[in-house]
């Protein structure tokens, strides 16, 4: 069976040709990477953070982080890490998925073996109505079209019913089992200000505070510090959805060779909409190994 997509026509753009410009001015956008991937793919991301909102609004930011990920070798597997909006469980999927853009075939091999050495399980009911993993995909498949045959995910949910850091060593190991190299790409809004999503912890200086209070998120990501990451979190109250998925691809991070990581860019939909009322942060976060980093995953 086929994971057919569920915001296609919503979250972006549902004809081919029109989701392909519309990726274009991501890119280009003001807020955006300023440019498309190079062809020489010679970076060494590991994992990533890129945001899921739609692409008029946190597409540009996402650009920055594909046009990284474009610009690193093709992996065997890129390991989607996605939230469940539903509080639904974390689960793995062996469905292919499909986009406006084509189907992305799933490395069954590799999902078992995640499953084998994880708690993680092979579940498709909390992937068909979530979109976390989906948003990402056309910008995959953009960044990747050269290579579109040999493009392989793994899409996972992460809720918090099992340990990041669990999930993070039954990724690897699965990694080095089958002998794969992988690039992890977790999928996170940073944090949604404003009386309809329940969080106005201040309501003066609201830019200046919202961007304070993601920037402090930021800092302990790229330090690889994913404890220290979500108590910050939790003490903050920061309505951070993926904090999950983010945590298990920090973990991933500094199992696969990572010693930080860098943020590309980070804007909120205020600073495109003009009103802070409410207002959604979006950040875009690889990390990569450095060059005194010895030895394959």
């Amino acid at each position: 069976m086929i994971r057919k997509p569920i915001v296609a026509g919503q979250f972006y753009e549902a004809d081919f040709e029109l989701l392909e410009k519309q990726l274009q001015r991501c890119f280009s956008h003001r807020k955006g990477a300023g440019g498309l991937p190079v062809k020489k793919r010679d970076r060494q991301v590991v994992a990533a953070v890129a945001p899921h909102a739609g692409y008029p609004f946190s597409g540009p930011c996402a650009s920055w982080v594909y046009k990284a990920v474009g610009e690193t070798k093709l992996p065997d597997v890129y390991v989607m890490l996605g939230v469940s909006h539903n509080g639904l469980p974390s689960a793995i999927s062996i469905q292919d998925w499909q986009t406006p853009f084509g189907t992305v075939q799933t490395d069954k091999e590799f999902a078992r073996a995640v499953e084998q050495n994880s708690n993680l399980k092979v579940d498709e009911r909390p992937h068909r109505m979530e979109h976390s993993i989906e948003v990402q995909l056309p910008f995959l498949q953009f960044v990747n079209r050269d290579y579109l045959q040999n493009l392989r995910i793994c899409p996972i949910i992460i809720s918090e019913d099992i340990p990041f850091d669990e999930a993070a060593r039954g990724i690897v190991k699965a990694s080095k089992m089958t002998g794969k190299r992988i690039l992890v790409i977790a999928s996170s809004d940073f944090t949604h200000y404003g009386v309809s999503y329940g969080y106005t912890p201040f309501a003066d200086n609201v830019k200046e505070k919202l961007y304070g209070l993601d920037k402090g998120a930021a800092e302990l990501i790229a330090k690889l510090d994913a404890y220290r990451f979500l108590e910050y979190v939790d003490d903050k109250g920061a309505t951070i959805c993926g904090k999950h998925p983010v945590a298990a691809a920090v973990e991933c991070a500094k199992l696969l060779g990572a010693k930080k990581g860098r943020l590309l860019q980070y804007y909120t939909s205020a600073d495109l909409m003009g009103d802070y009322a409410t207002a959604v942060g979006y950040a875009g976060i690889v990390f990569e190994k450095t060059a005194d980093v010895k030895g394959e995953q």
